[in-house]
């Protein structure tokens, strides 16, 4: 398992189901926990003590395994997507922090549209790359500060499916107030040099690895 990853490595970030932060996040008799259900290859951009930093670049392709999913149709909410859509995301994550900051631009010119603060639990690192597991409520910032929640109504979808605890959507709507009492202090931990980095041009449409549903978590 790498202790350090280069820049320019290319990873795989999986969602893993039943990833737990500090409270139950599921029943342990579910079959589906510990198992991911979705992945994608990521290049490393940076990977320090302060932060991971890697990005998903625009048609990086997408793994779906099968299994008996906590969803209506039994398959992860993305099943069908071949890839990542668009000018890629670039994904900034403190160690030990049940989140990230994503980056996303839009139109022609490539500008900077806004920070997506990602909940999900805090990335651990596997063979392959790093696991994590999302955790539904987000926050979209704007560059001038202004914030929005987006899929709080969810929570309760997932904890109806038993994906989630009644005690974990709890524990995430504490962490999204914890989050936007920062922003409305207008304090911001990542830098804001990243919304002005670019991908290296040879940074397109990955492949995921043979094999990469097959660690361990």
């Amino acid at each position: 398992m790498a202790e350090r990853w280069e820049h320019g490595d290319l990873i795989v970030r999986r969602e893993v189901l039943g990833l737990a932060p500090r409270v139950p996040l599921v029943l342990p008799s579910d079959e589906w926990v510990g198992k991911p259900w979705l992945a994608v290859p990521v290049f490393v951009v940076e990977d320090t003590d302060d932060a991971l930093v890697t990005f998903i670049a625009p048609g990086a392709a997408f793994g779906f395994p099968r299994g008996a999913w906590p969803t209506p149709d039994g398959r992860h909410p993305w099943n069908g997507r071949p890839g990542w859509s668009g000018h890629g995301v670039l994904m900034v994550q403190r160690p030990g922090e049940h989140h990230a900051v994503w980056h996303f631009w839009t139109g022609p010119e490539r500008t900077f549209a806004c920070w997506y603060i990602n909940l999900q639990t805090a990335f651990a690192r596997s063979a392959i790359g790093y696991d994590t597991q999302d955790l539904e409520l987000d926050i979209v910032v704007f560059p001038d500060g202004a914030w929005t929640l987006k899929d709080r109504d969810l929570l309760d979808d997932r904890v109806a499916e038993g994906r989630f605890s009644k005690q974990l959507a709890r524990w995430i709507v504490s962490l999204a107030d914890e989050l936007t009492a920062e922003l409305d202090a207008r304090r911001h931990w990542w830098g804001h040099h990243w919304a002005n980095w670019k991908p290296s041009d040879d940074w397109h449409a990955p492949s995921l690895p043979s094999g990469w549903q097959g660690i361990s978590a």
